[in-house]
């Protein structure tokens, strides 16, 4: 009786084990911007040694289409960009990804530079507003600590990010010369993403800001 006790226990105590599945964590792929969202900050323009090169949607970037790069923005999002200097405005796609310089939000093609009369000072303060957007938006995202053109300086910061926020990778950005960034995390969601930025801020990179990992 008592060793058909002991089994009915173990057997009883292996069925609950088989009924408690592990369910994978499903996350799911942010949300397209929405229509009418805005963001100001300085804008810049870039063409060669660009121009001719393979974009970071894997077009053909033509410097003379009105098209553009952000940090952010999923591919083909249409935004109107303001020069708040002079009230000027151009409407661009975004196709590529950038400006990978603190400050500034919005790389813009020479055609859509000359519109909005942004080619003789080079940057200027704009306000950005998505007018068409893709119905999804696949990515996720990650926090940009540096851009250096030596990869020893690169992979060196990267070490030290890896060992603080465990992750970070260093991204080659083609060009004359080329630039190495580093990345930390890979971030589900942009508010997480700029949640970790704040992080690390507070531990010392002041120039940290949030960037998408495009799929």
């Amino acid at each position: 009786m008592r060793r058909a006790l002991l089994l009915s226990l173990v057997i009883a105590i292996a069925l609950c084990g088989c009924g408690r599945k592990k369910h994978a964590r499903v996350v799911q792929p942010p949300a397209p911007p929405r229509i009418g969202d805005t963001e100001e900050g300085v804008a810049s323009w870039y063409g060669h040694p660009y121009h001719g090169r393979v974009a970071a949607d894997g077009e053909i970037y033509d410097m003379e289409k009105m098209v553009a790069a952000h940090r952010t923005l999923p591919f083909n999002t249409w935004v109107r960009v303001r020069n708040l200097a002079n009230d000027m405005t151009t409407e661009v796609r975004i196709i590529d990804r950038g400006p990978f310089v603190n400050g500034r939000i919005i790389d813009l093609s020479h055609a859509a530079a000359q519109q909005i009369a942004l080619i003789g000072p080079g940057i200027a303060k704009v306000r950005i507003e998505v007018i068409q957007a893709p119905p999804s938006a696949p990515g996720h995202f990650a926090v940009q600590v540096g851009a250096f053109r030596q990869r020893e300086s690169a992979e060196r910061i990267r070490r030290t990010m890896e060992s603080q926020y465990g992750a970070a990778r260093v991204v080659k950005r083609d060009g004359s010369p080329a630039v190495w960034r580093v990345l930390v995390g890979d971030e589900p969601s942009e508010d997480s993403a700029a949640s970790l930025a704040g992080r690390i801020r507070d531990g010392g990179e002041k120039s940290a800001f949030v960037v998408r990992l495009d799929s």
